[in-house]
């Protein structure tokens, strides 16, 4: 989690160096990257509102020409619909750099100023009396919101394989800190290049090293009393601060002072680990930045929806999935001797134990057999969880029920009857738990899931310190919002098949 200041003067009894205003070049991808969206939500808006009128009124230019509010046609509605939708979504804040790329932020902001435009459309049409179609706005509403959406997505993608290929319309930063703090900090905004923070260089006390098991090829380096010049001979326009012994308030605040004002920026880490924005909020109080951190929440109104969410989902799944169902059944009894289902112990929330439902992948002794092999070379990382890539225990239908994960499906009785969740961590063996570290036995706290992060992040290809990473994770910053991209994430995830097995 990284907490972003832009540069700008403070301040102090010292005289402070002077501001720089000279232009970054690495800034400028946020302007051009801006009126992509801008172009596309404007194209957007002007064809849903067009599509919205014929499709109300046809081709009738008579019909289209219904005078409203004393004399103004549905022609002068629709230009005046377009430029308040299109100024409203510009205003909104939805094409600042802050939300491009990552997160959910910046379709939040969009729907948000969808609604609140339509909501202002309603009220003024009330107030002044102005009879507008019903279904000329009933189309318009959702085809434009839409439609901003997916054009937003495709932008999203398109901008995440430039990050990740190229570095491009990217923040362009040098890392200053102590060595581990440094080498830490390099090596997760490598592993998310998507989040748009390029790592240019590094600053680092004089005599230190960084950790081996960091690239530094291409790196520029410098130290952490010139950091700031270092940072322009770089060519970068970012300072982020990993953290240190060495680095005092005193040092943080004189490079802030040198950062060019608007177009360089100093980002500082708290060193808060696995803890999502929305719990994190900041505070200024006597020229302290302090910062607040919310408690998980596991009850009330939330866990209401939760519940919701996994009974109508569950259910809404079972019949539509309901033929799938039926024909892998039949399929598994004919195949090879044995049940249809697998009933396996699992734990579950508050660490207690409950029977966990399956198709069954394997042969009918399949459990008896594990000993055997437990000792052959197991998946790299798989310290805890058992998982070989070609277990021979498996069936010609299973490794097809596998692939797509449709030996899971019968889990979503377990949803129904309350032992489980859509989402959440894995649920783990008694045997696992008996391994696990006494923190990790927080993924309890919540009901274990069907899907979850560790699922849609690599599944079965990452290893135990991941899955324990992201499992603790969701429990931290769990909510309902986030359960719905994970489900989302999934589709896509077994789709690609990667990782199951």
């Amino acid at each position: 989690m990284v907490m972003e200041i832009e540069g700008s003067p403070r301040t102090s009894d010292h005289t402070p160096p002077a501001i720089h205003t000279r232009p970054v070049v690495g800034n400028s991808w946020e302007r051009e990257y801006g009126r992509r969206l801008l172009l596309t939500d404007t194209i957007v808006i002007v064809v849903a509102v067009i599509a919205a009128q014929l499709i109300a009124f046809g081709d009738d230019s008579d019909a289209a020409a219904v005078k409203v509010f004393g004399g103004i046609d549905y022609w002068l509605v629709s230009l005046v619909l377009v430029v308040g939708w299109v100024a409203t979504v510009h205003v909104s804040g939805s094409r600042d750099s802050r939300v491009l790329g990552t997160g959910s932020r910046e379709y939040q902001l969009v729907f948000n100023a969808c609604f609140a435009w339509f909501g202002l459309v309603a009220i003024m049409a009330t107030l002044f009396k102005v009879d507008i179609a019903r279904g000329y706005l009933v189309v318009a509403f959702p085809l434009g919101l839409l439609g901003m959406l997916l054009g937003r997505k495709m932008w999203r993608t398109w901008l995440t394989s430039r990050r990740e290929k190229t570095g491009e319309y990217s923040a362009q930063v040098m890392v200053i800190g102590s060595a581990p703090s440094v080498s830490n900090m390099v090596r997760e905004l490598r592993k998310n290049a998507d989040a748009g923070y390029h790592v240019i260089g590094v600053c680092i006390p004089e005599g230190s090293f960084l950790a081996a098991d960091i690239s530094l090829d291409g790196l520029h380096f410098g130290t952490i009393e010139t950091a700031v010049e270092d940072l322009r001979r770089a060519g970068g326009n970012t300072i982020a601060v990993a953290g240190g012994d060495r680095l005092r308030t005193k040092a943080i605040r004189d490079i802030s002072w040198k950062l060019a004002t608007g177009d360089e920026h100093l980002i500082l880490s708290p060193n808060l680990i696995d803890i999502a924005g929305p719990r994190i909020h900041t505070r200024p109080v006597s020229g302290l930045s302090l910062i607040h951190v919310e408690t998980p929440r596991y009850a009330g109104t939330r866990r209401f929806l939760k519940e919701t969410l996994d009974i109508f989902g569950a259910l809404l799944f079972v019949v539509l999935s309901s033929p799938l169902l039926l024909a892998s059944a039949i399929a598994i009894r004919l195949s090879s001797p044995g049940p249809v289902f697998f009933y396996q112990e699992r734990i579950g929330l508050n660490g207690k134990p409950f029977k966990m439902f399956k198709f069954r992948s394997m042969v009918d002794n399949a459990e008896t057999q594990l000993a055997t092999l437990t000792v052959a070379d197991r998946d790299a990382g798989n310290e805890v969880m058992f998982k070989l890539a070609n277990d021979p225990r498996i069936t010609t239908v299973g490794r097809w029920l596998r692939r797509f994960s449709i030996d899971e499906l019968p889990q979503f009785f377990n949803v129904l009857k309350g032992d489980m969740s859509l989402v959440g961590p894995r649920p783990p063996l008694q045997h696992e738990v008996d391994l696990y570290a006494i923190d990790v036995h927080r993924r309890f706290l919540v009901r274990p899931g069907i899907t979850g992060l560790w699922q849609v992040s690599g599944r079965s290809n990452l290893n135990w310190d991941d899955s324990v990473r992201l499992d603790l994770y969701y429990v931290e910053n769990w909510s309902v919002l986030g359960d719905l991209r994970i489900l989302w994430r999934t589709a896509r995830a077994v789709l690609g098949r990667d990782g199951a097995y």
